[in-house]
Protein backbone atom coordinates (compact mmCIF):
# COMPACT_ATOMS: atom_id res chain seq x y z
CA UNK A 1 0.00 0.00 0.00
CA UNK A 2 0.76 3.37 -0.73
CA UNK A 3 2.82 5.79 2.15
CA UNK A 4 3.07 2.51 4.32
CA UNK A 5 6.18 2.75 6.40
CA UNK A 6 6.84 -1.18 7.96
CA UNK A 7 7.76 -0.10 11.63
CA UNK A 8 8.34 -3.37 14.91
CA UNK A 9 7.41 -2.56 18.15
CA UNK A 10 9.50 -4.29 20.91
CA UNK A 11 7.17 -7.74 22.16
CA UNK A 12 4.97 -6.41 24.47
CA UNK A 13 4.22 -2.55 23.54
CA UNK A 14 0.70 -1.44 24.46
CA UNK A 15 0.96 0.58 21.38
CA UNK A 16 0.57 -2.28 18.84
CA UNK A 17 -2.97 -1.08 17.83
CA UNK A 18 -5.24 1.49 15.99
CA UNK A 19 -6.58 4.38 17.85
CA UNK A 20 -9.46 6.28 15.68
CA UNK A 21 -9.90 9.90 17.77
CA UNK A 22 -13.35 11.08 16.49
CA UNK A 23 -16.57 8.43 16.84
CA UNK A 24 -18.52 9.84 13.59
CA UNK A 25 -19.21 8.27 10.35
CA UNK A 26 -15.77 8.04 9.12
CA UNK A 27 -14.16 6.90 12.42
CA UNK A 28 -17.00 4.19 13.25
CA UNK A 29 -16.61 2.84 9.45
CA UNK A 30 -12.48 2.99 9.94
CA UNK A 31 -12.32 1.65 13.57
CA UNK A 32 -14.76 -1.56 12.43
CA UNK A 33 -12.61 -1.77 9.21
CA UNK A 34 -9.53 -1.55 10.86
CA UNK A 35 -10.66 -4.50 13.76
CA UNK A 36 -12.36 -6.85 10.73
CA UNK A 37 -8.75 -7.03 9.24
CA UNK A 38 -7.65 -8.04 12.40
CA UNK A 39 -5.61 -5.01 14.41
CA UNK A 40 -6.79 -4.39 17.62
CA UNK A 41 -8.79 -0.80 18.16
CA UNK A 42 -9.42 2.00 20.78
CA UNK A 43 -11.67 5.01 19.54
CA UNK A 44 -11.78 7.47 21.33
CA UNK A 45 -14.33 10.14 21.38
CA UNK A 46 -14.66 13.50 23.09
CA UNK A 47 -18.15 13.50 24.02
CA UNK A 48 -20.61 11.42 25.71
CA UNK A 49 -21.76 8.76 23.06
CA UNK A 50 -20.97 7.89 19.56
CA UNK A 51 -22.82 8.73 16.52
CA UNK A 52 -23.85 12.09 17.13
CA UNK A 53 -23.60 13.49 14.21
CA UNK A 54 -25.47 10.75 12.30
CA UNK A 55 -28.01 11.41 14.78
CA UNK A 56 -28.82 15.03 13.72
CA UNK A 57 -28.16 14.44 9.85
CA UNK A 58 -30.62 14.37 7.34
CA UNK A 59 -32.78 16.53 10.05
CA UNK A 60 -33.13 13.26 11.93
CA UNK A 61 -33.31 10.54 9.12
CA UNK A 62 -29.77 10.30 8.00
CA UNK A 63 -29.22 10.86 4.21
CA UNK A 64 -26.58 7.71 3.65
CA UNK A 65 -25.95 8.64 0.52
CA UNK A 66 -27.32 9.25 -3.18
CA UNK A 67 -28.04 6.95 -6.24
CA UNK A 68 -26.32 8.59 -8.71
CA UNK A 69 -23.91 6.89 -10.58
CA UNK A 70 -19.93 7.31 -10.06
CA UNK A 71 -19.16 9.62 -13.06
CA UNK A 72 -22.20 11.57 -11.50
CA UNK A 73 -21.05 11.22 -7.66
CA UNK A 74 -17.65 12.71 -8.15
CA UNK A 75 -18.63 16.40 -9.86
CA UNK A 76 -20.37 16.87 -6.74
CA UNK A 77 -17.39 17.87 -4.80
CA UNK A 78 -15.92 20.00 -6.98
CA UNK A 79 -12.27 19.92 -8.28
CA UNK A 80 -11.69 17.88 -5.15
CA UNK A 81 -13.54 14.90 -5.77
CA UNK A 82 -10.54 13.31 -8.16
CA UNK A 83 -8.93 12.66 -4.86
CA UNK A 84 -12.20 10.58 -3.81
CA UNK A 85 -11.92 8.32 -7.25
CA UNK A 86 -9.59 5.70 -5.27
CA UNK A 87 -11.98 5.43 -2.22
CA UNK A 88 -15.09 4.87 -4.43
CA UNK A 89 -13.64 2.51 -6.08
CA UNK A 90 -12.83 0.41 -3.23
CA UNK A 91 -16.03 0.94 -1.32
CA UNK A 92 -19.32 2.62 -2.61
CA UNK A 93 -23.00 3.03 -2.31
CA UNK A 94 -23.55 -0.26 -2.82
CA UNK A 95 -21.29 -2.04 -0.28
CA UNK A 96 -22.78 0.84 2.11
CA UNK A 97 -26.16 -0.51 1.44
CA UNK A 98 -25.01 -4.13 1.78
CA UNK A 99 -23.39 -3.79 5.00
CA UNK A 100 -26.15 -1.57 6.88
CA UNK A 101 -28.30 -4.85 5.35
CA UNK A 102 -26.22 -6.93 7.04
CA UNK A 103 -26.93 -5.24 10.19
CA UNK A 104 -31.21 -5.24 9.90
CA UNK A 105 -30.93 -1.40 8.27
CA UNK A 106 -33.04 -1.46 5.18
CA UNK A 107 -33.10 1.75 2.83
CA UNK A 108 -34.95 3.29 0.34
CA UNK A 109 -34.41 6.41 -2.56
CA UNK A 110 -36.32 9.20 -2.28
CA UNK A 111 -36.24 12.69 -4.61
CA UNK A 112 -33.33 13.44 -5.75
CA UNK A 113 -31.75 9.85 -5.47
CA UNK A 114 -31.46 10.51 -1.73
CA UNK A 115 -31.30 7.29 0.07
CA UNK A 116 -32.41 6.87 3.61
CA UNK A 117 -33.57 4.17 6.37
CA UNK A 118 -36.82 2.95 5.61
CA UNK A 119 -37.67 3.23 9.45
CA UNK A 120 -36.96 7.41 9.12
CA UNK A 121 -34.83 6.84 11.81
CA UNK A 122 -30.78 7.93 12.13
CA UNK A 123 -30.73 6.26 15.81
CA UNK A 124 -31.08 2.59 13.51
CA UNK A 125 -27.90 3.72 11.74
CA UNK A 126 -26.14 4.31 14.74
CA UNK A 127 -27.07 1.03 16.41
CA UNK A 128 -25.78 -0.91 13.19
CA UNK A 129 -22.58 0.43 13.82
CA UNK A 130 -22.27 -0.15 17.55
CA UNK A 131 -23.10 -3.32 16.44
CA UNK A 132 -20.03 -3.72 13.86
CA UNK A 133 -17.93 -2.24 16.39
CA UNK A 134 -19.17 -4.83 18.88
CA UNK A 135 -18.51 -7.73 16.77
CA UNK A 136 -15.01 -7.24 16.28
CA UNK A 137 -14.03 -6.23 19.82
CA UNK A 138 -13.67 -2.60 19.01
CA UNK A 139 -13.16 -0.86 22.20
CA UNK A 140 -14.71 3.13 22.88
CA UNK A 141 -13.66 5.00 25.26
CA UNK A 142 -15.97 8.20 25.57
CA UNK A 143 -15.77 11.75 27.51
CA UNK A 144 -12.07 12.03 26.50
CA UNK A 145 -10.89 14.66 24.72
CA UNK A 146 -7.48 14.33 22.06
CA UNK A 147 -5.06 17.22 22.40
CA UNK A 148 -2.74 15.72 20.32
CA UNK A 149 -1.00 13.27 18.68
CA UNK A 150 2.75 12.09 19.94
CA UNK A 151 5.47 11.28 17.57
CA UNK A 152 8.64 10.11 18.23
CA UNK A 153 11.71 9.78 15.85
CA UNK A 154 9.09 10.34 12.69
CA UNK A 155 6.60 7.78 13.61
CA UNK A 156 3.29 7.77 15.69
CA UNK A 157 3.49 7.16 19.24
CA UNK A 158 -0.32 7.40 20.22
CA UNK A 159 -2.23 10.41 21.04
CA UNK A 160 -2.24 12.99 24.14
CA UNK A 161 -5.33 13.56 26.20
CA UNK A 162 -6.10 15.14 29.54
CA UNK A 163 -5.51 11.86 31.27
CA UNK A 164 -2.06 11.02 29.51
CA UNK A 165 -0.75 9.62 26.48
CA UNK A 166 -2.73 6.52 25.09
CA UNK A 167 -0.52 4.60 22.95
CA UNK A 168 -0.49 3.27 19.67
CA UNK A 169 1.15 2.51 16.07
CA UNK A 170 -1.49 4.09 13.77
CA UNK A 171 -3.60 6.77 14.58
CA UNK A 172 -6.76 7.88 12.66
CA UNK A 173 -8.04 11.28 12.86
CA UNK A 174 -11.92 11.13 12.14
CA UNK A 175 -12.31 14.38 14.01
CA UNK A 176 -15.15 15.85 11.48
CA UNK A 177 -15.25 19.67 10.72
CA UNK A 178 -15.74 22.87 12.63
CA UNK A 179 -19.56 22.76 12.38
CA UNK A 180 -22.45 21.34 14.70
CA UNK A 181 -20.33 21.76 18.01
CA UNK A 182 -23.15 20.16 19.94
CA UNK A 183 -21.77 16.59 18.21
CA UNK A 184 -17.68 17.02 19.04
CA UNK A 185 -17.31 18.94 16.01
CA UNK A 186 -15.02 21.87 17.04
CA UNK A 187 -12.28 21.81 14.58
CA UNK A 188 -10.13 19.68 17.24
CA UNK A 189 -8.57 17.41 14.17
CA UNK A 190 -7.31 20.85 12.67
CA UNK A 191 -5.61 21.96 15.29
CA UNK A 192 -3.94 18.66 15.78
CA UNK A 193 -2.76 18.45 12.31
CA UNK A 194 -1.58 21.57 11.78
CA UNK A 195 1.09 20.88 15.15
CA UNK A 196 1.93 18.15 12.99
CA UNK A 197 3.26 19.87 10.08
CA UNK A 198 0.21 19.74 8.04
CA UNK A 199 -1.46 22.33 6.09
CA UNK A 200 -5.32 23.51 6.92
CA UNK A 201 -6.44 25.17 3.79
CA UNK A 202 -8.93 27.97 4.91
CA UNK A 203 -12.08 26.45 6.65
CA UNK A 204 -15.44 28.33 5.12
CA UNK A 205 -18.87 27.43 6.24
CA UNK A 206 -20.51 25.89 3.69
CA UNK A 207 -24.30 24.83 2.93
CA UNK A 208 -25.35 27.46 5.27
CA UNK A 209 -27.72 30.66 5.67
CA UNK A 210 -26.79 34.07 4.17
CA UNK A 211 -26.90 37.15 5.60
CA UNK A 212 -28.06 40.50 3.12
CA UNK A 213 -27.98 44.23 4.25
CA UNK A 214 -31.34 44.95 3.42
CA UNK A 215 -32.13 43.26 6.22
CA UNK A 216 -35.67 44.86 7.14
CA UNK A 217 -36.77 44.05 3.84
CA UNK A 218 -35.92 40.64 3.98
CA UNK A 219 -37.49 40.76 8.02
CA UNK A 220 -40.65 42.00 7.09
CA UNK A 221 -40.66 38.65 4.47
CA UNK A 222 -39.78 36.44 7.43
CA UNK A 223 -41.28 33.20 7.12
CA UNK A 224 -42.07 33.38 3.63
CA UNK A 225 -41.44 29.76 1.66
CA UNK A 226 -40.94 30.25 -2.57
CA UNK A 227 -41.39 27.41 -4.45
CA UNK A 228 -40.22 26.99 -8.04
CA UNK A 229 -37.70 30.43 -8.25
CA UNK A 230 -34.86 31.14 -9.83
CA UNK A 231 -32.04 32.19 -7.35
CA UNK A 232 -28.84 34.01 -8.94
CA UNK A 233 -25.62 35.07 -7.55
CA UNK A 234 -23.82 37.75 -9.56
CA UNK A 235 -20.57 39.49 -8.79
CA UNK A 236 -20.84 42.39 -7.75
CA UNK A 237 -23.28 45.16 -5.81
CA UNK A 238 -26.96 43.55 -6.50
CA UNK A 239 -27.72 47.44 -7.75
CA UNK A 240 -25.42 46.45 -10.65
CA UNK A 241 -27.42 43.31 -11.33
CA UNK A 242 -28.20 42.53 -15.25
CA UNK A 243 -31.07 40.33 -14.96
CA UNK A 244 -30.62 39.69 -18.52
CA UNK A 245 -27.56 37.61 -17.61
CA UNK A 246 -29.93 35.33 -15.66
CA UNK A 247 -29.19 31.48 -17.13
CA UNK A 248 -32.01 29.84 -18.23
CA UNK A 249 -30.80 26.53 -16.36
CA UNK A 250 -29.13 26.31 -13.65
CA UNK A 251 -25.16 27.15 -12.69
CA UNK A 252 -23.42 25.72 -10.24
CA UNK A 253 -21.12 22.64 -8.94
CA UNK A 254 -21.48 18.98 -9.76
CA UNK A 255 -23.92 20.42 -12.82
CA UNK A 256 -22.69 20.27 -16.46
CA UNK A 257 -23.24 23.06 -17.38
CA UNK A 258 -21.24 25.76 -15.77
CA UNK A 259 -19.99 29.31 -15.58
CA UNK A 260 -16.57 29.77 -13.69
CA UNK A 261 -16.18 33.62 -15.56
CA UNK A 262 -18.16 36.42 -15.91
CA UNK A 263 -20.67 38.12 -13.59
CA UNK A 264 -22.95 34.70 -12.63
CA UNK A 265 -21.46 32.86 -9.15
CA UNK A 266 -24.05 30.35 -9.78
CA UNK A 267 -27.69 30.16 -10.37
CA UNK A 268 -30.27 27.52 -8.89
CA UNK A 269 -34.10 27.43 -9.58
CA UNK A 270 -35.99 25.53 -6.59
CA UNK A 271 -37.24 26.44 -2.70
CA UNK A 272 -36.31 29.03 -0.69
CA UNK A 273 -37.27 31.26 2.31
CA UNK A 274 -36.93 34.17 4.00
CA UNK A 275 -35.60 34.81 7.23
CA UNK A 276 -35.34 37.70 10.21
CA UNK A 277 -31.55 37.76 8.79
CA UNK A 278 -31.93 37.35 5.13
CA UNK A 279 -32.01 34.04 3.19
CA UNK A 280 -32.01 30.24 3.28
CA UNK A 281 -34.06 27.14 2.24
CA UNK A 282 -32.32 24.28 -0.43
CA UNK A 283 -31.25 26.27 -3.14
CA UNK A 284 -29.82 29.15 -0.93
CA UNK A 285 -27.55 26.47 1.29
CA UNK A 286 -26.41 25.06 -2.41
CA UNK A 287 -25.25 28.17 -3.63
CA UNK A 288 -23.52 29.19 0.06
CA UNK A 289 -20.07 28.07 -0.71
CA UNK A 290 -19.55 29.56 -3.96
CA UNK A 291 -21.24 32.76 -2.86
CA UNK A 292 -18.78 33.06 0.49
CA UNK A 293 -15.89 32.08 -1.64
CA UNK A 294 -16.63 35.11 -4.18
CA UNK A 295 -16.86 37.67 -1.28
CA UNK A 296 -13.43 36.81 -0.59
CA UNK A 297 -12.78 38.90 -4.13
CA UNK A 298 -15.48 41.56 -3.60
CA UNK A 299 -19.42 42.31 -3.15
CA UNK A 300 -21.81 39.85 -4.14
CA UNK A 301 -25.81 40.31 -4.98
CA UNK A 302 -28.09 37.80 -5.80
CA UNK A 303 -31.70 38.53 -7.59
CA UNK A 304 -34.32 35.88 -7.23
CA UNK A 305 -36.75 35.78 -10.54
CA UNK A 306 -40.19 35.13 -8.32
CA UNK A 307 -41.89 34.23 -12.21
CA UNK A 308 -39.08 31.94 -14.14
CA UNK A 309 -41.11 30.34 -16.22
CA UNK A 310 -42.31 33.45 -17.72
CA UNK A 311 -39.87 35.52 -19.96
CA UNK A 312 -40.04 39.69 -19.39
CA UNK A 313 -42.06 39.90 -22.57
CA UNK A 314 -44.54 36.96 -21.16
CA UNK A 315 -45.14 38.48 -17.96
CA UNK A 316 -45.25 42.30 -19.18
CA UNK A 317 -48.02 41.04 -21.55
CA UNK A 318 -49.43 39.35 -18.15
CA UNK A 319 -49.70 42.33 -16.05
CA UNK A 320 -51.04 45.14 -18.72
CA UNK A 321 -53.86 42.13 -19.67
CA UNK A 322 -54.72 41.57 -15.33
CA UNK A 323 -54.24 45.61 -14.97
CA UNK A 324 -56.84 46.16 -17.88
CA UNK A 325 -59.19 43.07 -16.98
CA UNK A 326 -59.45 44.24 -13.56
CA UNK A 327 -58.64 47.80 -13.65
CA UNK A 328 -61.00 48.77 -10.79
CA UNK A 329 -59.03 46.92 -8.38
CA UNK A 330 -56.56 48.57 -6.61
CA UNK A 331 -53.07 47.95 -6.40
CA UNK A 332 -52.81 45.82 -3.34
CA UNK A 333 -55.75 43.44 -4.91
CA UNK A 334 -53.55 42.75 -7.89
CA UNK A 335 -50.50 42.03 -5.98
CA UNK A 336 -52.71 39.25 -4.45
CA UNK A 337 -52.67 37.06 -7.65
CA UNK A 338 -49.34 37.35 -8.26
CA UNK A 339 -47.18 36.84 -4.87
CA UNK A 340 -47.26 35.40 -1.13
CA UNK A 341 -49.93 37.72 1.58
CA UNK A 342 -46.48 38.75 3.46
CA UNK A 343 -44.45 39.96 0.48
CA UNK A 344 -47.23 42.45 -0.64
CA UNK A 345 -46.89 45.54 1.17
CA UNK A 346 -43.20 45.21 0.58
CA UNK A 347 -43.91 44.97 -2.95
CA UNK A 348 -46.01 47.97 -2.34
CA UNK A 349 -43.23 50.01 -0.76
CA UNK A 350 -40.63 48.99 -3.26
CA UNK A 351 -42.71 49.43 -5.80
CA UNK A 352 -43.77 53.10 -5.31
CA UNK A 353 -46.60 52.67 -6.21
CA UNK A 354 -50.01 53.82 -4.01
CA UNK A 355 -51.63 50.33 -2.41
CA UNK A 356 -54.95 51.75 -3.21
CA UNK A 357 -54.46 52.81 -7.08
CA UNK A 358 -56.83 51.41 -9.59
CA UNK A 359 -55.14 48.81 -12.09
CA UNK A 360 -56.60 51.04 -15.21
CA UNK A 361 -54.61 54.47 -13.57
CA UNK A 362 -51.22 52.14 -12.96
CA UNK A 363 -48.69 54.02 -15.58
CA UNK A 364 -46.46 51.45 -18.15
CA UNK A 365 -43.29 52.76 -15.98
CA UNK A 366 -45.09 51.79 -12.63
CA UNK A 367 -46.04 48.76 -14.66
CA UNK A 368 -42.44 48.02 -15.77
CA UNK A 369 -41.09 48.52 -12.42
CA UNK A 370 -43.10 46.04 -10.80
CA UNK A 371 -41.92 43.85 -13.75
CA UNK A 372 -38.14 44.41 -12.68
CA UNK A 373 -39.00 43.52 -8.92
CA UNK A 374 -41.02 40.01 -10.03
CA UNK A 375 -37.82 39.24 -12.22
CA UNK A 376 -34.92 40.47 -10.35
CA UNK A 377 -35.59 40.84 -6.49
CA UNK A 378 -32.33 41.80 -5.07
CA UNK A 379 -30.32 41.66 -2.11
CA UNK A 380 -26.49 42.55 -1.42
CA UNK A 381 -24.98 39.69 0.77
CA UNK A 382 -23.36 40.87 3.65
CA UNK A 383 -21.89 36.76 4.68
CA UNK A 384 -23.35 33.76 5.59
CA UNK A 385 -24.15 32.71 9.30
CA UNK A 386 -20.85 32.14 11.70
CA UNK A 387 -19.45 28.36 11.05
CA UNK A 388 -21.51 27.05 13.82
CA UNK A 389 -24.72 27.78 11.51
CA UNK A 390 -23.34 25.78 8.68
CA UNK A 391 -24.42 21.83 7.70
CA UNK A 392 -21.04 21.48 6.47
CA UNK A 393 -17.02 22.67 6.77
CA UNK A 394 -15.52 23.37 3.70
CA UNK A 395 -11.59 23.37 3.70
CA UNK A 396 -9.52 21.22 5.53
CA UNK A 397 -6.14 19.39 6.05
CA UNK A 398 -4.87 19.45 2.56
CA UNK A 399 -5.36 16.63 -0.16
CA UNK A 400 -1.96 17.22 -1.08
CA UNK A 401 -0.30 15.95 2.24
CA UNK A 402 -3.04 12.59 2.16
CA UNK A 403 -2.03 9.34 -0.17
CA UNK A 404 -5.51 9.08 -1.80
CA UNK A 405 -5.24 5.21 -1.90
CA UNK A 406 -4.90 5.11 2.03
CA UNK A 407 -6.03 8.18 3.69
CA UNK A 408 -1.84 8.12 5.06
CA UNK A 409 -0.41 11.25 5.75
CA UNK A 410 2.58 11.89 3.44
CA UNK A 411 4.39 13.66 6.21
CA UNK A 412 3.82 11.99 9.48
CA UNK A 413 4.07 8.11 8.89
CA UNK A 414 1.52 6.11 11.38
CA UNK A 415 -1.16 8.93 10.57
CA UNK A 416 -4.51 8.69 8.70
CA UNK A 417 -7.69 10.89 8.28
CA UNK A 418 -10.98 10.16 7.34
CA UNK A 419 -13.86 12.49 6.48
CA UNK A 420 -14.84 16.40 6.97
CA UNK A 421 -11.37 16.79 8.57
CA UNK A 422 -9.84 16.92 5.25
CA UNK A 423 -10.58 19.49 2.58
CA UNK A 424 -13.68 18.17 0.69
CA UNK A 425 -17.17 18.78 0.79
CA UNK A 426 -20.27 18.65 -0.87
CA UNK A 427 -24.05 19.57 -1.81
CA UNK A 428 -26.27 17.81 0.10
CA UNK A 429 -27.97 14.38 -0.62
CA UNK A 430 -25.57 12.61 0.93
CA UNK A 431 -22.70 12.78 -0.38
CA UNK A 432 -20.89 14.14 2.61
CA UNK A 433 -21.81 11.22 4.31
CA UNK A 434 -20.84 8.18 1.62
CA UNK A 435 -17.25 10.33 1.36
CA UNK A 436 -17.15 9.80 5.19
CA UNK A 437 -17.73 6.23 5.09
CA UNK A 438 -15.38 5.61 2.50
CA UNK A 439 -12.63 7.16 3.67
CA UNK A 440 -13.04 5.74 6.58
CA UNK A 441 -13.30 2.24 4.91
CA UNK A 442 -10.18 2.67 3.13
CA UNK A 443 -8.18 4.47 6.09
CA UNK A 444 -9.23 1.26 8.60
CA UNK A 445 -7.91 -0.89 6.43
CA UNK A 446 -4.56 0.97 5.40
CA UNK A 447 -3.77 1.65 9.61
CA UNK A 448 -4.64 -2.29 10.30
CA UNK A 449 -1.88 -2.85 7.38
CA UNK A 450 0.52 -0.12 8.80
CA UNK A 451 0.37 -2.17 12.12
Amino acid sequence: MENLIKWVPKPGMESDRVIVVGAGAGGMMAAGRAAEMGAEVLVVEKTDAPGKKILVSGKNRCNLTNARDLEDFLPMYGPNGRFLHGAFHRFFRDDLLAFLARYGVETKVERGGRIFPVSDDAADVVKAFRRYLKDYGVKIRTGVPVTGIAVRAGLVEGVRTEEGLLPARAVILATGGATWPATGSTGDGYRIAATLGHTVTKLRPALVPLVVMEVERAKSMQGVSLRNVRLTAFRGPAEGVDPSQTPAKDVGRGLEQRRRKGPVIESRMGEMLFTHFGIGGPITLLMSLAVVDALAEGPVGVAIDLKPALTAEELRARLQRDFDSFGKRGFRSLLAGLLPHKMIEPFIEMSGIPADRPGHQISAAEREKLLRLLKALRFNIQGPLPMTAAIVTAGGVALKEIAPRTMASRRVPGLFFCGEVMDIDADTGGYNLQAAFSTGFVAGEAAAAFV
